[in-house]
């Protein structure tokens, strides 16, 4: 073999493992998440996740809709020990429920397939070598449900209840670097 032929074969390897990578790195991406949430490393999930986009697309998700008519506040006239009741009573907001979603614990449940405080405890971290090959060819593994060169969709279902579908957008930042902008929930948890 000549020493171009060489060169030219190693030149379409380098192009063959380049588009191989940058194929995957959204897979990957979604595979670090993962990781990160079950061993609560705090630092590679706020690398991975774009936390502002995050919290406005499952805030615009969650939001409960206004009800048609609210009940009229007491008033002095009508009701004064009523409105001095609401008056003294502490005006506290209601809890965000954005916030459970974006704990190390609620990302592990959405990556399983779960919602936060719904996941089962997880298997129990494999301590050899063989037993972590197991645990991840076993599965259960996200799909992707688009892949596009600077966005990308991984759906992954729960278990048990195939229709129920949590699914995360990833989206590229750089070559191979890709950051987490949004979760839709199933609709029956929306």
């Amino acid at each position: 073999m000549s020493l171009q032929k060489r060169i030219w074969d190693l030149i379409v390897l380098a192009i063959f493992v380049f588009a191989a990578a940058f194929a995957t790195a959204p897979w990957f991406a979604f595979r670090a998440l993962k990781a990160a949430a079950q061993y609560e490393d705090v630092q590679a999930i706020a690398q991975i996740v774009d936390f502002p986009s995050v919290r406005r697309s499952l805030t615009g998700e969650l939001r409960e809709d206004a009800p048609v008519a609210a009940a009229e506040p007491p008033s002095i006239w009508r009701d004064p020990l009523g409105a001095m009741r609401r008056a003294i009573e502490p005006m506290a907001p209601p809890e965000p429920k954005v916030d459970r979603y974006l704990t190390i614990a609620g990302i592990s449940a959405l990556t399983r397939g779960y919602a936060p405080g719904m996941a089962p405890a997880g298997p129990a971290r494999p301590q050899t070598t063989t037993g972590k090959l197991k645990a991840a060819v076993l599965g259960p593994y996200p799909t992707i449900a688009y892949w596009d060169p600077n966005r990308v969709r991984v759906a992954v279902q729960r278990p048990g209840a195939p229709e129920r579908v949590t699914v995360f957008t990833f989206e590229r930042k750089a070559l191979f670097t890709w950051k987490l902008v949004h979760i839709r929930l199933p609709r029956e948890e929306r």
